[in-house]
């Protein structure tokens, strides 16, 4: 009987997690993490591939069989050192990325067999570098005099900092809040994906040499002029998607009526979920609704489960199959007793004397030919109104892009929809010296595809600095 036969019967370890009944009134993380003991089990199951897929899978090119098999035989230096030369954030991405479309969506074992669970071991590896640190660290190219600024402190700009740093660059990232880490820390709740996580990855980056500077509004407290006349070389921009959408329906002004944006930001970054310790207002529903089923409103509907809501319900005008959330989130959703009302469309929201949310109006929906994505267009069923109680509603159906560095510089074209214009391939704007990539590029997406945006255009930077535009 061959290795590979044997790694094969080997069944998908799973990852420990807290008990829904426990989880659901507590901001603490959700999966446990596997012991060492188990991640070598798992890691084991891994074939070797000849022509590993799941590395063409990931967007930033994580040589993923190489860091299992060190792992695998118990080399964990020698596994987050193969990590660290394609990412510089494992223990973000093994927690939040999507694997099991990327890495292992691709997986061969997934053919036969349950996929390798690719994702919990990143987790691992980083989480136990940060744990048991060794000390080690990248290498680092000799410096170059070259100064390059970063605008925007999420997972694009976070990727730059870090691969300009080894090429011996020296950055400067420019964050508008008073923290650092963009979505990652305003948008991301803490069962999800720990504040001190983010911090650790960033504490690494401070250790090859990056400055930091938050509280600070490119656009408006400095220009994009500004900074080249300060002698930065070189720009990049990765402000990301951070407009609210609304649903532009009668009583949306109401009181207790957020954007996902505004409540999320609330409750992670600005600690509302500790308020009065932290003096950050946040509305506590006992009967909320949330409109939207991307990931964001699953992170959205289990925060308010959290700070005690007794009713909670996710609103989608489609289908289950047409929901654009993790099937990881929204299984831990349902696990924790949140609400699904499908085929269902909000048409207005009802307030009570003092102008407070009471209700919202619905229509009930079925599904048509497919529209310009592919999914089927939900058509609204004639005479299906009825009305759901809430006193608190989080509108969570898309944001737009920022708009506040985009339309300060008349040089950087925009598209229709206020995205920067940017090279597919080289994140290069039409601005010189200028680069963008992540949200503010395409749109809302993956933190993995913003960091493979940020490789790209770190590759390129570092082209322009060393020859030229």
């Amino acid at each position: 009987m061959t290795e590979k036969t044997v790694n094969k019967k080997t069944p998908r370890q799973p990852m420990p997690e807290q008990a829904p009944e426990i989880r659901r009134r507590n901001f603490e993380e959700v999966p446990l993490g596997y012991t060492l003991e188990t991640a070598i089990i798992e890691a084991k199951r891994c074939l070797q591939c000849k022509k590993p897929a799941c590395v063409s899978g990931c967007p930033v090119g994580v040589d993923i069989p190489g860091f299992v098999g060190k792992l695998a035989e118990g080399d964990l230096e020698g596994a987050i050192r193969t990590i660290w030369a394609k990412n510089g954030l494992p223990a973000i991405c093994g927690r939040v990325c999507p694997q099991e479309i990327q890495c292992e969506g691709v997986c061969i074992l997934g053919k036969k067999e349950e996929p390798l669970a690719i994702g919990n071991l990143e987790r691992f590896v980083a989480d136990h570098e940060r744990n048991n640190s060794s000390g080690a660290q990248p290498e680092k190219a000799a410096p170059t005099g070259r100064k390059v600024a970063v605008v925007g402190s999420g997972p694009s700009g976070l990727t730059v900092a870090g691969d300009l740093l080894l090429k011996g660059h020296e950055v400067t990232m420019f964050e508008a809040f008073h923290k650092t880490g963009g979505v990652l820390v305003y948008g991301i709740p803490e069962f999800r994906l720990p504040k001190d996580i983010v911090a650790s990855e960033v504490a690494g980056l401070e250790k090859l040499g990056l400055k930091i500077e938050c509280n600070n509004v490119v656009g408006r407290t400095v220009s994009l002029d500004e900074l080249f006349e300060e002698g930065y070389d070189a720009v990049y921009i990765g402000v990301g998607a951070g407009l609210p959408s609304f649903l532009n329906i009668p009583g949306e002004n109401l009181i207790g009526i957020y954007s996902a944006n505004e409540y999320l930001t609330r409750a992670n970054l600005m600690k509302g979920y500790l308020f009065p310790e932290y003096d950050t207002p946040l509305a506590r529903g006992k009967n909320v609704v949330v409109i939207g089923a991307g990931n964001v409103a699953m992170d959205a509907a289990r925060t308010a489960m959290r700070l005690g809501a007794e009713r909670v319900r996710i609103v989608y005008r489609r289908s289950r199959e047409e929901m654009p959330a993790r099937a990881a989130e929204i299984h831990h959703a349902e696990e924790e007793g949140i609400e699904f009302h499908l085929l269902t469309n909000p048409t207005r929201f009802i307030g009570d004397e003092n102008g407070r949310v009471t209700k919202m109006e619905c229509l009930k929906m079925e599904l048509g030919e497919p529209d310009e994505s592919g999914r089927r267009r939900p058509v609204a069923i004639k005479g299906s109104e009825f009305l759901l109680d809430c006193d608190l509603a989080v509108v969570s159906v898309g944001a737009g892009a920022n708009p506040l560095l985009t339309q300060s510089d008349s040089e950087i074209s925009l598209n229709k929809w206020g995205y920067i214009v940017a090279d597919p391939e080289t994140g290069k704007t039409t601005k010189k010296g200028v680069w963008a990539g992540g949200d503010i590029v395409t749109g809302m997406a993956t933190v993995l595809l913003a960091m493979g945006a940020g490789r790209s255009a770190a590759d390129s930077i570092h082209e322009y600095l060393t020859w030229g535009w």
